[in-house]
C-alpha cells in the first residue's frame, strides 16, 4: 500500500481528486442512463396506452358496424349489405393488426375466430335461420372483444407497475451511493489532512519560528516528497541561522573584552588627572576631564550589557527547572529595586497570588527584574507601577503596568528586538542598550510561555506574560532556543 501511494503534493491531490470525482461521476452516469431508460419506457407506455384506446374503440365500432350490416342482411337480403359486411371485417382485421403488438396473442385469435364465424354464419345462411344465429354470434364477438381489451389494459397497468419499480430500485440505488460517498469522502478528507495539511502546518510554524528567531527546534516534515524536501531546505536554513546567531554572539564577546582593556586606561588616565596625579587642574580642565570620565563609564556599561546579552544568549538555550513560591521571587526582585523606587517616589501596587512554580528561577528573576527596571524608566516621578500575578486555566500569568505614556503603535513589533530602544524619553541618566525586552521574551518562550502588550485595562504600558503551570523536565532544552 506504501508503495502506491503518491509521493508528490500533485500526485496526491490527483489522486484524491480522481478517487472524489470518479464514483460522483459513475454515479452520475449511472443514474442518467437509468433516468434516460424509464424515460424512454414511460414515453413508450403512454404511447402504447393511446393506441390501444384508440385501437380498441374503433374495434368495437367495427362490430358494431358488422352486426348492423348483418342485420339489416338477415331482413332485406340485399347483397349490397353482404358486401358492407365484408368491409366491415377487412376493416376488423385491420383494428386487430393494429392491436396485435400491444395484445395477448391468444386474444387477437379469439376475436378473430369469433369474428370469421360470424362471417361464416352471414355468407351461409338466409332468412330466419340468419336472424336467429346472428345474436349469438355476436355476443360472442363481443364478449372476446371486451376479454381483449381487459387483458390488454392489464399488460398495460402490468408494464407500469414495473417501471415504478424499477424507478424505486433505481432511486433506492442513487440513495446507498450517496450514502456511500459521504464516509468516503470523509475518509479521503482525513487522509488529505493526515498528508497534506499536517505536514503545511509544520511547515507554517517552522517559517513562524525561523521569523521569531527560534532555532532550537530541528526541522522535520513528513509527507509528499516536496513538501519532505521543503522541511530539508528549511531545516538547513534553521542550522545556518543558528551558525550565524552564535558567530554574532561569539563577535559581541570577543569585541565587548578587546574594547573593555584600553577603556580601563582610559578610565584610569582620566581618574588620575582628576585626582591632580599630574597636576593641579584648571575649571576648562576639569570639565574636559569629567566629561571624558563620564563617557568613559557610560561606554563601559554599555560595554557590560553587550557582554551580559552573549552571556544570555549562550544561556537562554538551557534552562533548569526547579520548584518555587511566585511571591517569594518577586519579593527578591521588588527588594532589588526599592531605592530605586524610592527615589523616584514611584508607588508599587502589588497583587501577587500564592502560586508555585517549576520554571528556572534565576531566568524568571531576571525576567521580572527587567521588566521592573523597564517600568521604572518610563514612569513619571510619583506615578505608579503595577505588578500582579495570578493563575488562569492552565497558566500563570503576570502582569506589569505602569501608568507612563505607553508603547507607540509603530514600536510594538520592534521593541522586543535585540538593540532597539525606542523613540520615547526615559527616565535615568543612561539610555539602555535595548536588550532588556529581547532577553525576557527570548527567556519567557525557552520556558514554553509567551508575552504580549495588552491594551485598555492601565494608561500606560501593559506587559502580559503567560507562563505554562508545569514544566517537563525532559522537555526544557527543547523548548528554548539558542538565538
Amino acid at each position: 500500500m506504501a508503495s502506491l501511494r503518491p509521493r508528490s503534493l500533485s500526485g496526491l491531490l490527483s489522486a484524491a481528486l480522481l478517487l472524489i470525482v470518479l464514483p460522483l461521476t459513475a454515479a452520475v452516469v449511472y443514474g442518467g442512463v437509468q433516468l434516460r431508460q424509464l424515460s424512454r419506457t414511460s414515453d413508450a407506455l403512454v404511447r402504447d396506452s393511446i393506441g390501444l384506446t384508440q385501437h380498441t374503440q374503433v374495434l368495437f365500432q367495427n362490430i358494431a358496424a358488422m352486426e348492423r350490416s348483418a342485420s339489416l342482411y338477415a331482413v332485406l337480403e340485399d347483397p349490397r349489405l353482404a358486401t358492407a359486411f365484408s368491409t366491415n371485417e377487412r376493416a376488423l382485421e385491420a383494428t386487430l393488426d393494429r392491436l396485435e403488438p400491444l395484445a395477448p396473442p391468444i386474444e387477437i385469435a379469439r376475436v378473430r375466430a369469433a369474428a370469421r364465424a360470424s362471417s361464416v354464419l352471414v355468407h351461409g345462411a338466409r332468412g330466419a335461420e340468419l336472424s336467429a344465429g346472428l345474436v349469438g354470434r355476436f355476443d360472442v364477438l363481443g364478449a372476446e372483444a371486451n376479454a381483449l381489451a381487459d387483458q390488454t389494459r392489464r399488460a398495460i397497468d402490468t408494464r407500469l407497475e414495473a417501471a415504478a419499480e424499477r424507478a424505486d430500485a433505481t432511486r433506492r440505488w442513487l440513495l446507498w451511493a450517496i450514502m456511500a460517498l459521504v464516509p468516503a469522502a470523509i475518509v479521503l478528507v482525513a487522509m488529505f489532512f493526515f498528508y497534506v495539511v499536517r505536514p503545511l502546518r509544520a511547515i507554517d510554524r517552522a517559517i513562524s519560528d525561523l521569523g521569531r528567531g527560534v532555532f532550537s527546534q530541528p526541522i522535520a516534515i513528513r509527507g509528499p516528497a516536496d513538501l519532505a524536501a521543503l522541511g530539508r531546505q528549511l531545516e538547513w536554513l534553521r542550522t545556518r541561522l543558528l551558525e550565524i546567531a552564535m558567530e554574532r554572539n561569539r563577535f559581541l564577546r570577543h569585541m565587548s573584552h578587546e574594547l573593555k582593556t584600553p577603556l580601563a586606561n582610559i578610565r584610569e588616565g582620566t581618574d588620575l588627572l582628576l585626582d591632580g596625579a599630574v597636576g593641579d587642574l584648571d575649571d576648562s580642565q576639569r570639565e574636559v576631564a569629567t566629561i571624558l570620565r563620564d563617557n568613559a563609564v557610560r561606554l563601559q556599561h554599555l560595554i557590560e550589557n553587550l557582554l551580559s546579552y552573549s552571556a544570555w544568549q549562550s544561556s537562554a538555550s538551557t534552562i533548569e527547572l526547579t520548584q518555587f513560591r511566585l511571591e517569594s521571587l518577586v519579593g527578591a526582585v521588588v527588594d532589588s529595586q526599592r531605592l530605586a523606587l524610592a527615589a523616584r517616589e514611584v508607588t508599587l501596587d502589588l497583587q501577587v497570588a500564592d502560586l508555585q512554580l517549576v520554571a528556572d528561577r534565576p531566568k524568571l528573576k531576571l525576567v521580572l527584574d527587567n521588566l521592573l527596571s523597564n517600568a521604572l524608566k518610563f514612569t513619571p516621578r510619583g506615578g505608579t507601577i503595577h505588578l500582579h500575578a495570578y493563575q488562569a486555566g492552565r497558566s500563570t500569568i503576570i502582569d506589569l503596568a505602569d501608568t507612563g505614556p505607553g508603547i507607540p503603535r509603530e514600536e510594538r513589533d520592534k521593541i522586543f528586538q535585540a538593540f532597539y530602544s525606542g523613540q520615547t524619553p526615559q527616565g535615568g541618566p543612561i539610555k539602555g542598550t535595548g536588550i532588556g525586552l529581547s532577553v525576557v521574551r527570548e527567556f519567557v518562550q525557552a520556558h514554553g510561555g509567551t508575552i504580549e502588550i495588552v491594551d485598555g485595562q492601565f494608561s500606560g504600558a501593559h506587559l502580559r506574560i503567560r507562563l505554562p503551570i508545569q514544566q517537563r523536565k525532559e522537555s526544557s532544552k527543547e523548548a528554548a532556543h539558542a538565538a
